[in-house]
């Protein structure tokens, strides 16, 4: 008898750039890992890989049958207009719970962004309940789903864990992410305590590494049993960085560039 403690784990946005390093992490917790996304995944050994468009109602709910937990990477990660961001990340993650609901799922690891609080300013310590102040759509789009999420515990019982997450690459590439980097061990770790953690309910971490004049409180991220291991002070060279010129909203606000993205009309523009 297999020692892991999930049969099935399903693990949306599997081809992209973090689903990539979560992978084989959350192939060793599960009998079999149920991978999709709308690019080619590779089909490995104790892969389920499903080809699936969040926007599809019945696509998803078949896509949740059986799985006793999910890690929700899926949707688009960055700025767009608003119609598309609507689709996969707002009718996306309301498919996601409706199937949790209609098939038993008990927990859900919902990435959620720093960009949902990306208009609070540089020099502003926040903790997971700040007021939040997204920086665009992307934001907005995750703020909706942290309460969605929280919705779908208290009517239904369905626990998430909505991680905040920073940065995550292999290295900081500017200045403004020696503050919010998250390296892939971490991720890792955080991610695997987020679902194996006993009785989380509905709690919002953040997702950063142990990063000098990192902006963000962490206590709630503890109970998980979660310690980051890696910092951006490792790294040399941090003043070689690219930086956002002095005074910019870049070099303000938390969110960085997101908070000048856009707008993505389509309309013809209005003379005042």
């Amino acid at each position: 008898m297999s020692s892991s403690p999930f049969q099935r784990l399903l693990l949306t946005g599997a081809a992209g750039a973090l689903g990539r390093v979560l992978r084989p992490a959350l192939r060793r917790h599960t009998q079999t890992l149920r991978v999709s996304d709308l690019l080619p995944v590779e089909a490995q050994a104790g892969y389920e890989v499903v080809r699936c468009d969040l926007a599809d109602k019945a696509g998803i709910d078949a896509l949740v049958r059986g799985c006793e937990a999910v890690v929700h990477l899926g949707g688009i990660s960055v700025e767009r207009p608003f119609e598309e961001i609507l689709e996969a990340n707002i009718r996306g993650v309301f498919h996601l719970y409706e199937g949790a609901r209609r098939h038993g799922t008990r927990r859900i690891v919902f990435a959620s962004s720093n960009h949902v609080v990306g208009f609070h300013p540089q020099d502003q310590a926040l903790g997971t309940d700040c007021e939040r102040r997204p920086d665009g759509y992307y934001g907005v789009s995750k703020a909706f789903g942290e309460d969605l999420s929280r919705f779908y515990f208290d009517r239904y019982g369905i626990e998430t864990v909505c991680l905040r997450i920073g940065s995550a690459y292999a290295a900081p590439k500017d200045r403004r992410m020696l503050c919010t980097w998250l390296s892939f061990a971490d991720l890792e770790q955080l991610v695997a305590r987020a679902l194996l953690a006993p009785q989380v309910g509905h709690l919002i971490v953040y997702g950063v590494s142990a990063n000098p004049g990192v902006w963000w409180s962490n206590e709630k991220a503890e109970r998980l049993g979660f310690v980051p291991r890696d910092s951006s002070a490792a790294f040399e060279g941090a003043d070689a960085l690219p930086a956002a010129p002095a005074g910019s909203p870049e070099a303000r606000f938390q969110g960085g560039a997101f908070v000048t993205r856009g707008p993505f009309e389509t309309l013809p523009e209005v003379n005042a």
